[in-house]
C-alpha cells in the first residue's frame, strides 16, 4: 500500500500542476471583463480577500495546525514577492510593453526555478530539466511570436525589465512554497501567504483610486467574474501549485508554468472567437514535448523502483 502511494505522488504532482496552469491561462478571459470595471490593483485585492475567505474556513475546517508567530516571516515572504511583488511587476511590464511581451518575458520564470531549486534547495540540475525547459521556452515563442514592444523605447525598456521581474520573483515564490511545505500543509501555506499578500495589496489599491475610478459594481456578472477569480483563480489554483511542489521537484515542476498561453490561447478560441495560426499548433507541440520530457521519465524511474521494491 505504501508503495502504490509512493509511485503515485509525482502523477499527483503533475496533475496538480497542470490544473493551476490550465486555470490560469484560461483566467484572462474572465479578468479581460472584470478589467473594464475594477482596476488592477483593487481586482487583485478583491481576488486575495474572497480567496483567503475561502481558505481560512478550509483550514479552520480541517483542523490543521496554525503557523506559529516565529514563522510569519515564511508566510509574509512568500505572500510579498510572489502573490503582491511578481503579480505586480507584470502588471506593471505588460501595461509598459505589450501583452505578447508580458507572455514571452513571465515564460522565463521555469528557468529561473530551475536556478534557485539547485542554489536554494539542492536539487539535482539533470540535462533532461534543462533541455525540457530550453524545448518550452521555444514553445511559448512559436506561439506569442516576438516582438520588441510597443516601440516606446524606454518605455518599453522599462516594461520588459519589469516582466523579467516577475518571472524572477514568480520563480522566487515557487521555491519558497516548495521550502515551506516541509513544516506546513500546502492548505495553511497558501491561506497564510494570500492573507500577507492582502494586507501589502491595500496601500497600492487605495492609492490606485486617486487615478482609476471603480465602476460596474451594481452588475452581478462582476461580482461572479470576481467569485471566479478569488475561488478558483486564487484560492484554488494557488493551493494546486503548491500542492503540486510539494509532491514533485520545484525544477521538474517549473515546466508546467508552460502550459499557462497554450490553454489561454485554446480558451480565448473557443469562448472569444480569437484565431488559431499554425504557429500555435507548432509551439503548443514544442511545450508538450517539454512537459513530457520531463515528467514522463520521472513516472517511469519511480515504476521501476516500485517494482524492484516487490521483488
Amino acid at each position: 500500500m505504501q508503495h502504490g502511494s509512493t509511485s503515485n505522488r509525482p502523477l499527483a504532482g503533475y496533475l496538480a500542476l497542470a490544473g493551476a496552469a490550465s486555470i490560469w491561462g484560461g483566467m484572462y478571459v474572465v479578468s479581460k471583463y472584470a478589467l473594464d470595471f475594477v482596476p488592477p490593483f483593487t481586482l487583485l485585492w478583491l481576488r486575495y480577500v474572497v480567496g483567503f475567505a475561502v481558505l481560512f474556513a478550509l483550514v479552520t475546517r480541517s483542523g490543521l495546525r496554525q503557523p506559529l508567530l516565529n514563522d510569519c516571516r515564511t508566510f509574509m515572504s512568500i505572500g510579498f514577492i510572489g502573490y503582491f511583488v511578481s503579480v505586480g511587476l507584470q502588471f506593471i511590464g505588460t501595461r509598459l510593453s505589450s501583452a505578447h511581451m508580458g507572455a514571452i518575458l513571465t515564460s522565463a520564470s521555469p528557468a529561473f526555478i530551475v536556478v534557485f531549486a539547485r542554489t536554494m534547495l539542492g536539487e539535482r540540475l539533470s540535462v533532461r530539466k534543462v533541455l525540457s525547459v530550453v524545448l518550452a521556452s521555444f514553445g511559448v515563442l512559436v506561439v506569442v511570436g516576438w516582438e520588441s514592444g510597443d516601440g516606446a523605447g524606454s518605455r518599453a525598456l522599462l516594461g520588459n525589465l519589469a516582466l523579467l521581474g516577475a518571472a524572477g520573483t514568480w520563480a522566487l515564490l515557487s521555491v519558497l512554497a516548495r521550502r515551506a511545505s516541509a513544516s506546513y500543509p500546502p492548505l495553511v501555506t497558501t491561506a497564510y501567504a494570500i492573507f500577507w499578500a492582502a494586507i501589502f495589496t491595500t496601500p497600492a489599491m487605495v492609492l490606485e483610486w486617486r487615478y482609476l475610478p471603480v465602476q460596474g459594481l451594481d452588475r452581478p456578472i462582476v461580482w461572479l467574474a470576481i467569485a471566479y477569480l478569488g475561488v478558483v483563480a486564487t484560492a484554488g489554483a494557488f493551493f494546486l501549485w503548491n500542492k503540486g511542489l510539494q509532491l514533485v521537484e520545484a525544477g521538474v515542476g517549473s515546466v508546467f508554468f508552460f502550459l499557462q498561453p497554450v490553454v489561454g490561447a485554446l480558451l480565448g478560441w473557443l469562448i472569444l472567437g480569437e484565431h488559431l495560426g499554425s504557429s500555435f499548433f507548432a509551439g503548443g507541440a514544442l511545450i508538450l514535448g517539454g512537459v513530457l520530457l520531463v515528467s514522463l521519465p520521472v513516472r517511469k524511474r519511480a515504476r521501476l523502483a516500485t517494482e524492484g521494491d516487490a521483488e
